[in-house]
């Protein structure tokens, strides 16, 4: 049985895998108020990876914090690489 992986286990695996760049990882959550209550947010933006959530530079003066709970899919040029409820069958992500 293959081990089922977290968005944040994988997302740690792109961060420091010299094997991937990060710059090409986007991220849709769930954000209340915008357009349909999602956002996607590229990798290029993301400041740090915490235990309980993502640190965003969200273009102006303040850090965006954003739970792992709120992440609906995870992409990796554009393909799904994660999706919450479900897995990817891609290779590079199990």
């Amino acid at each position: 049985m293959r081990e089922v992986r977290t968005s944040r286990r994988l997302l740690l695996r792109f961060y420091h895998d010299p094997g991937y760049d990060f710059s090409r990882v986007g991220i849709e959550y769930i954000d209340r108020g915008a357009p349909g209550d999602r956002s996607i947010v590229p990798g290029e933006r993301i400041l740090a990876l915490d235990a309980q959530y993502l640190e965003v530079d969200a273009g102006t003066p303040r850090i965006t914090y954003i739970p792992y709970h709120r992440i609906l899919r995870i992409l990796y040029d554009g393909e799904i690489a994660w999706e919450r409820g479900g897995r990817s069958d891609d290779p590079g992500v199990g």
